[in-house]
């Protein structure tokens, strides 16, 4: 990797880290008091305890983003330089990032509501599964005829990785569509994925 190279991906992943800490940073400043004054220390535990689908948005979506981050930081190690193409669809997902705070708060806020939490657990999992799609669309045009890899990058370890990522968009497509059936699995669904993801993995330096 020549110089020119080296700062380009750079410059990229410091770009990236930043839209990465502030989407996190969000997530916690979505959780908030309801506006009316507790009273007394009961009232102050049951409004806490009440927040709980604001600590669940919390946890999960701190999680994936937090994986998204992970991979994309080991990725970028693979990648030897970038072009237009790849910045575009670098920028398409640190924009679905951006948004997790967001599907986050209409999930929390939502939740509990008989009439609009199927809707706001299909949007919640609709986003992952956009970002999910996004994310290997990225790693699939950087790696499709090696246009962006290290020479040392083996085909191996590419195919290990590509085995990796391809269920991520498809297991939250149906996430998301579980929605419609029964809420609690499909948050379950998705916290098992956050779970699973969040596992440590390294992909094998050598073909079998």
């Amino acid at each position: 990797m020549d110089g020119h190279s080296a700062s380009d991906t750079a410059r990229l992943e410091t770009f990236a880290d930043g839209v990465f800490a502030i989407a996190i940073t969000l997530l916690i400043l979505e959780i908030r008091l309801p506006p009316s004054e507790p009273q007394g220390e009961t009232g102050l535990f049951n409004i806490l305890a009440s927040l709980w689908p604001s600590y669940l948005g919390y946890t999960v979506s701190f999680i994936v983003i937090g994986i998204i981050w992970m991979n994309h930081h080991n990725f970028l190690k693979l990648i030897d330089h970038t072009d237009h193409n790849f910045l575009v669809l670098n920028l398409l997902l640190l924009m679905c990032v951006a948004f997790v705070p967001f599907s986050t708060r209409v999930l929390a806020e939502q939740l509990t509501s008989g009439s609009d939490r199927v809707a706001a657990t299909a949007f919640y999992g609709g986003s992952f599964t956009l970002t999910g799609v996004i994310f290997n669309l990225l790693w699939r045009y950087a790696t499709a005829r090696r246009r962006l890899l290290r020479p040392t990058v083996s085909d191996w370890i590419v195919k290990a990785i590509n085995k990796r990522y391809n269920p991520g968009p498809f297991l939250y497509l149906i996430a998301t569509a579980l929605a419609f059936v029964s809420v609690p699995l499909s948050l379950a669904l998705i916290v098992g994925l956050a779970i699973l993801y969040l596992l440590p993995y390294r992909p094998p330096s050598v073909e079998p």
